[in-house]
């Protein structure tokens, strides 16, 4: 019986590199990409805009809205709200029902407040006093 002696991962590494194993995400070195050199040369082009850029743009570009017999320049996706909401005001149950669930979704997401509550305060108290201590020691120990 022979005992096979455990080889530490770095020595795993070096020994990889001597034998110039071939093989799954070892190809040989004659077929590895050169520095600079790109696995997929005919990708997507530089500046090409996936989906959500262009939707994003569509949605943020601003038209004329006629409102009140004046004329508004507001963005296309304030526009599709404003007509979701007359048309809810028409009696449009579904589209009443769709307002109402964003409008929901949007009081649900927490808001970022300069407020911090008396819980945070004494926790952000609390780990300034030990910070503290913690510098004064350094302090102590390079002086």
């Amino acid at each position: 019986m022979t005992i096979r002696k455990r080889l530490h991962p770095s020595q795993h590494h070096a020994r990889r590199k001597d034998a110039e194993e071939v093989g799954y995400g070892h190809p040989p070195r004659a077929h590895q990409f050169r520095p600079g050199q790109s696995g997929n040369p005919r990708g997507r082009p530089k500046g090409t805009k996936n989906e959500a850029s262009i939707l994003r743009e569509l949605l943020n570009r601003k038209i004329e809205v006629r409102e009140a017999g004046r004329l508004r320049k507001i963005t296309v996706f304030e526009a599709i709200l404003l007509r979701f909401t007359e048309d809810a005001l028409k009696g449009n149950t579904k589209t009443a029902a769709f307002l109402f669930n964003r409008y929901a979704a949007q009081d649900e997401t927490p808001q970022a407040s300069n407020e911090i509550s008396e819980d945070d305060r004494q926790v952000l108290d609390a780990f300034l006093e030990r910070f503290e201590v913690k510098q004064k020691q350094k302090g102590r120990v390079h002086e």
